[in-house]
């Protein structure tokens, strides 16, 4: 019987490697079809998702699932099958996503799912999460709540010398 060897191709670590550097550090991943779009589009498609500071990067499967395995992050074999690219985010998954959803009404581009931290999402969980508030809006909303009382008390305060204001206005207007 004849020993068997497995040839490792330096190309492939090298592609390997560099997915695995572009992967570091990042926590959220959204997996997409990019079937059908054209290179016009796509140029389009990473523009807008370069403003929310997030990549837009076709990956090879076996590559993706390589490196991701070796960075520790959960299975997501399901989601990297058939033409894949990754939509790289930055902090804030959220507007990445809300950026991509808004873009796949144009386009024939369709989100497979998502790694969002350590849970994986379907895709529409992922449609789901497009949806819910991103992190600086809801730090406006809560800004916005704790300044009203203090509005309030601050118009309640200036109510009074502008009533007594216009009454004596009206007085005046009244003796002439």
């Amino acid at each position: 019987m004849s020993d068997y060897t497995i040839k490792i191709q330096p190309e492939k670590v090298e592609a390997i490697n560099a997915l695995k550097k572009d992967f570091e550090g990042v926590e959220n991943f959204i997996f997409t079809d990019y079937r059908g779009l054209t290179v016009e589009q796509i140029t389009t498609l990473r523009t807008k998702l370069r403003e929310t500071g997030s990549t837009y990067k076709v990956v090879k499967n076996r590559f993706a699932k390589i490196a991701l395995k070796e960075l520790d992050k959960p299975e997501v074999g399901d989601l990297l099958v058939g033409p894949t690219a990754v939509v790289i985010t930055g902090e804030e998954a959220g507007t990445a996503a809300k950026e991509l959803f808004a873009f796949a009404k144009e386009a024939p581009v369709s989100v497979k799912g998502g790694l969002i931290g350590t849970d994986v999402f379907d895709s529409s969980q992922m449609e789901a999460y497009s949806k819910l508030p991103t992190k600086n809006e809801l730090i406006a909303k809560l800004m916005g709540t704790m300044n009203a009382p203090l509005q309030n008390f601050v118009y309640i305060l200036n109510a009074v010398p502008e009533k007594f204001v216009r009454t004596l206005k009206a007085y005046a207007d009244s003796k002439e």
